[in-house]
């Protein structure tokens, strides 16, 4: 690999580690808040148990996120020099009061961690919600810059000096609203199934009808449920996020359909490979005016094709079929729920089929593959622009040499520590098996035991 593409695999297998642990620690204090909420309602102890046991496994989570996150904001300072450099004239501000959102969120959870059975059940509420909050504000705000990337906003450069900074005009930038939504809604969508996942494999090895198949039952159904609401969501906010691209990155909309052509009533091109030899997309499926319906809310809507830009701008072709991995699992998530609360709620049945079973089982997974995909096309989607029509990627990109030995260096660290959190959690989860907090949850009739 040459230097830049060095830098970008580095900085992207950072990220790409790093986001697995960001958006599990967004989405699961929502899954613990709701398990928090039935409790109360309910007096089931069968969810203060989840919410015990799921508050264990994101603080280890998040102690692999802190540091894989610090490890990101090194390397933006390392190998994106000249991007740093705008970024801390005109987009300081994000990174400025993310610190006080991870303060919040890490105060609260340790409220409610160790001093739950010390508090009135409405505090331990407000607790977890200002821990929801302080997650979502953390990814929302780190995510923002990413939004200014791709819709640059308050500063001027004239003859290579940044002037008129507008600080605020650059945090609401024409992206901001779109983006912030998209990440935290597809954040809620991985933790509900990250917990329908666990919930399955679990149900699957216990004996139908049993308290412990039960148990994980109501958190099967508690994570598919929330999981498919906000996946249909997050649908919709992908409409809005079309729109943003066909006003301002329309070659990234056209890369992500394979259109080649400007034109009205533009054909929405499903599967598929980019052909960029014969300039159309092989083996798809083309429903005929949905792409200009889709940017513009009307059939007759102007699509702009590649053939508008020189090839030297276009964004890597092979982001349509990223950006049709990423809807199609989503819309595969959308379904795991519909079908779930039919076969449960509706036909009453007591127990799924073993191959709807492992059909669950993969939710958690792909719901993590569908961030995957979803963060490599906005980024690689942006390129050859590190700041749209500003900034090349070429141009921020550092002069210091060794990268192949960081690259390396850096990639053995994510290893150890993803193996590590695996072991941690399996170790711990062993010791400490559901069936055991079930007991103890019965004997004291209270879930408040946390810090235990």
């Amino acid at each position: 690999m040459d230097h830049l593409q060095t830098a970008r695999a580095m900085f992207g297998t950072t990220m790409g580690f790093h986001i697995i642990f960001a958006t599990i620690g967004v989405g699961l204090p929502l899954m613990i808040l709701m398990a928090e909420l039935l409790y109360q309602r309910t007096k089931d102890l069968d969810y203060a148990v989840m919410a015990k046991r799921w508050t264990k496994a994101f603080a280890v989570l998040l102690g692999v996120g802190i540091p894989s996150g610090t490890i990101a904001g090194v390397q933006l300072s390392l190998l994106w020099p000249g991007f740093m450099e705008v970024v801390g004239r005109v987009m300081a501000l994000p990174f400025q009061i993310e610190i006080y959102a991870f303060f919040v969120e890490a105060l609260f959870m340790s409220i409610y961690v160790y001093a739950a059975h010390r508090i009135a059940p409405w505090m331990r509420i407000v607790s977890l919600i200002l821990v929801a909050i302080g997650g979502l504000a953390s990814a929302v705000l780190i995510t923002n810059v990413h939004a200014f990337e791709g819709t640059p906003a308050g500063f001027r450069i004239v003859n290579g000096e940044i002037v008129d900074v507008d600080p605020w005009k650059a945090f609401f930038n024409p992206s901001f609203f779109v983006t912030a939504t998209h990440v935290g809604l597809s954040a809620y969508v991985v933790g509900g199934f990250v917990v329908a996942s666990v919930a399955a494999y679990k149900m699957m090895k216990n004996p139908v009808g049993t308290k412990i198949y039960n148990f994980h039952k109501k958190a099967l159904m508690l994570g598919l449920i929330f999981g498919s609401i906000f996946s249909f969501f997050t649908a919709i906010n992908g409409h809005e996020g079309a729109q943003v691209l066909h006003e301002y990155q329309p070659e990234k909309l056209a890369a992500a359909e394979g259109l080649f052509e400007t034109q009205s009533h533009a054909p929405l091109a499903i599967g598929g490979f980019t052909d960029p030899e014969e300039r159309e997309v092989k083996w798809g499926i083309e429903i005929p005016w949905a792409l200009s319906f889709l940017a513009g809310d009307s059939f007759d809507t102007v699509v702009v094709g590649l053939d508008e830009f020189p090839e030297s701008e276009w964004p890597p072709l092979y982001i349509h079929t990223l950006f049709n991995a990423m809807v199609g699992i989503g819309s595969l998530l959308i379904l795991f729920g519909l079908i779930a609360f039919v076969w449960n709620k509706l036909l009453k049945k007591d127990k799924f089929p073993k191959w709807l079973m492992i059909l669950f089982i993969t939710g958690g997974p792909l719901s993590i593959l569908a961030i995957e995909f979803g963060w490599i096309f906005a980024c690689t989607g942006r390129q050859p622009w590190t700041i749209y029509r500003v900034l090349s990627t070429a141009d921020s990109a550092t002069t210091a040499g060794n990268l192949t030995t960081l690259f390396v260096l850096f990639t053995t660290v994510y290893i150890i520590l993803g193996i590590a959190v695996v072991l941690v959690l399996l170790y711990y989860f062993k010791r400490h098996p559901a069936e055991d907090d079930l007991e103890k949850a019965e004997k004291t009739d209270s879930g408040l035991t946390l810090s235990t």
